[in-house]
């Protein structure tokens, strides 16, 4: 088995997890705090991706990344980025269709505090930064860890976008989920079999090792 596409699928699940982590955090605080116009739009917006066909919004991408289109053409004029057929590109993807998997935990553990905590932070003079750092975050490890592995998990299944955005280069773009439809295709059920396996056992891992962290958590907080 061509480990190669393993590694290529933790490297950018990993990348796209640290990136949509940061900037995450601000959108999350937004719509759990929020008051604006336009705030229904975002959060259709953010949850596109959990409704949306794969292909479509693989195919859309693929367009606007393309250096034929104005944004395509724009980005690797101005960076000498090109993001069809590409590793940059599997992640601008990524980071686009595994933003609700990030967003939406975080948002619903900010909100599932007692506001009283927010109250007594800005009563002792804390700005909204310093209470979101200090004070928010600390009580949300549950819904971080949550975000993180979700959006890694996610990430690492991706196959529509990917295929559409990255195609079929080994070395490049040629992810797990693309490795094991190839050798499908190919009537080669054994390497498929020894991707998916891989896959399949450290996802079970990883979830094994949420759940009981987040217990643990639950019983540090709520003892019984």
């Amino acid at each position: 088995m061509d480990t190669q596409p393993l590694w290529l699928t933790f490297k950018l699940a990993s990348i796209t997890t640290l990136i949509l982590f940061v900037l995450a955090l601000p959108l999350a605080y937004l719509l759990a705090f929020g008051r604006f116009r336009g705030r229904v739009l975002v959060e259709a917006v953010i949850g596109m991706p959990l409704v949306l066909p794969p292909s479509v919004l693989g195919f859309y991408l693929l367009l606007a990344f393309s250096p034929s289109y104005s944004f395509g053409a724009w980005i690797e004029a101005t960076f000498g980025l090109r993001l069809v057929f590409s590793f940059p590109g599997l992640v601008v993807a990524s980071i686009i269709y595994s933003l609700p998997f990030m967003v939406y935990p975080l948002q619903a553990g900010l909100q599932a505090l007692p506001a009283s905590l927010r109250e007594a932070s800005y009563t002792l003079g804390k700005s909204r930064w310093t209470t979101f750092y200090k004070v928010l975050l600390p009580n949300c490890k549950s819904a971080i860890l949550s975000a993180l592995v979700l959006t890694f998990a996610h990430t690492v299944g991706e196959f529509g976008v990917v295929l559409m955005i990255g195609g079929n280069i080994p070395g490049v773009t040629k992810v797990a989920s693309v490795a094991i439809y190839n050798e499908v295709e190919a009537l080669n059920y054994t390497a498929a079999n020894q991707y998916a396996l891989v896959l399949f056992v450290i996802t079970f891992i990883v979830l094994l090792i949420v759940y009981s962290v987040n217990n643990r958590l639950l019983r540090v907080r709520y003892p019984a």
